[in-house]
Order: C-alpha cells, then sequence, then structure tokens
C-alpha cells in the first residue's frame, strides 16, 4: 500500500500518476463515490486510487458514531484493503488530505474531523509500503 499525502492542490493526484504509468482505478468522494464503491471500481490488473477520505470521515461523524468507533472502522478497512492488495499483487494508493496545519476550527465537529483525519493518517502511514508527502508539485519520499 502507497499513501500519498499533501494539502489541497498541492499535487497529490500528478504524484501518483507520475509513479505510476499504467492506468488505474479510481474510487473518489469527489465524484461521489461511496467507500464501499472499491471491488466494484477496482478493474482487473489496475492499481486502486482511493481518495477524499476527509469525506468519508465526515459521513462517519454524521453518523453520530464516537472518535473511537469510527477510528477503529477506517482502521479495520485499511487492513482489509492490505489483505486484498496481497490477494491481487496489485498496489493499492492512498491520497490523503493533510489537514493538521494551519488554524484549528472552532466548530466541534470540523474539530472531531480534524483529528480523526489525523489519527487516520497516522494509521495509514503505519500500514503503507511507502509514504510520500506532496508540497508545491514537489514531492518526498518519507518511508
Amino acid at each position: 500500500m502507497q499513501l500519498i499525502i499533501g494539502g489541497a492542490f498541492s499535487g497529490k493526484r500528478s504524484t501518483v500518476r507520475a509513479l505510476h504509468s499504467e492506468d488505474l482505478s479510481w474510487v473518489s468522494a469527489y465524484d461521489e463515490h461511496s467507500l464501499t464503491d472499491w471491488r466494484l471500481n477496482w478493474e482487473g490488473d489496475t492499481p486502486l486510487v482511493l481518495e477524499g477520505w476527509e469525506q468519508w470521515i465526515m459521513n462517519a461523524l454524521s453518523l453520530e458514531q464516537d472518535d473511537d468507533s469510527i477510528r477503529q472502522f477506517f482502521y479495520s478497512f485499511l487492513l482489509e484493503l492490505k489483505e486484498e492488495e496481497r490477494k491481487r499483487s496489485k498496489g493499492i494508493v492512498l491520497i490523503i488530505l493533510e489537514m493538521g496545519r494551519g488554524i484549528v476550527p472552532v466548530e466541534k465537529q470540523q474539530r472531531r474531523l480534524r483529528d480523526l483525519a489525523g489519527w487516520f493518517s497516522q494509521d495509514a502511514a503505519k500500514l503503507a509500503d511507502d509514504v510520500y508527502y506532496v508540497w508545491h508539485g514537489m514531492n518526498e519520499q518519507l518511508k
């Protein structure tokens, strides 16, 4: 599993395309994909890219779950992805928006989103084989 993390419009998608010259299967919350769409949209012999995690986390927050339950759900989901990646021998790429920098939101729900996104990023980095941080169209491999 590969993690690409960086700020908004920092070049994360371009970095993924530069690292993977082959066709890619994309599941994006920005294109109205549900997190559960990943199996349906993972085409044959292509790596799978998942993006829009902050939106999927916000959807979980809207169900009024506690933070520990949400974090456990997403961690279990990452483990499921790792297992499927092993079975298929095709990579999975997670594109994550860095939300931990800048002003801390005043609204409680936005602070919860920021915290959960940070914990999710830590969990993803721990499980990922490769981690890239992207800023201003440049990337650095951290792991």
